[in-house]
């Protein structure tokens, strides 16, 4: 049966506690940050984009769903410190539908590893290779993602169920 991405979903198939401090790298519009927002109600979730407009309608559609647990950053995520986040202080960093806008991969790998605690998770969804939807150029296959991060000092520790169209990974940082 065909699939779409849903944040929820993905969301549930994680692991994680009521308190984790948590960010989505790349939000957009926040997706996936709401999603986490609410499984951590007692935690935080840190929404991060380049463009300021995303993070605006973002804290928009947070506050009229009552989650003030996000908290919305504008940074280079390519730059060293580009979030602003502090050294080892987040459970769980989530990338999703961004990696084919990224030029500088290792660099933004690099900023969310520098930013999760040890044996934090780094959550990576995006879409197959062979998708007849989403960019046709610049696309990251798991195998390539995995290899990416193995050298930087992650696991594979559990595949995640995205739908038709898209992959989605649990990696642990060692």
């Amino acid at each position: 049966m065909v699939s779409f991405l849903e944040p929820e979903k993905i969301v549930e198939q994680i692991p994680m506690s009521q308190d984790w401090h948590t960010a989505e790298f790349g939000c957009g519009p926040g997706g996936f940050a709401i999603a986490l927002a609410r499984r951590v109600p007692k935690g935080m979730v840190y929404a991060l984009d380049i463009q300021e407009e995303p993070l605006s309608a973002l804290r928009g559609r947070a506050k009229a769903m009552g989650l003030p647990n996000i908290k919305t950053i504008q940074g280079d995520l390519e730059e060293p410190k580009g979030s602003t986040l502090k050294d080892e202080s987040l459970d769980l960093v989530m990338i999703a539908n961004t990696l084919f806008q990224i030029e500088d991969k290792d660099a933004f790998f690099k900023e969310a590893k520098r930013a999760l605690k040890r044996e934090g998770n780094l959550v990576v969804i995006d879409w197959n290779p062979d998708s007849p939807f989403g960019p046709e150029e610049k696309r990251i296959s798991l195998e390539e993602a995995h290899q990416m991060v193995k050298f930087m000092g992650f696991k594979l520790i559990k595949e995640l169920d995205a739908g038709t169209y898209h992959w989605a990974a649990i990696f642990v940082k060692l």
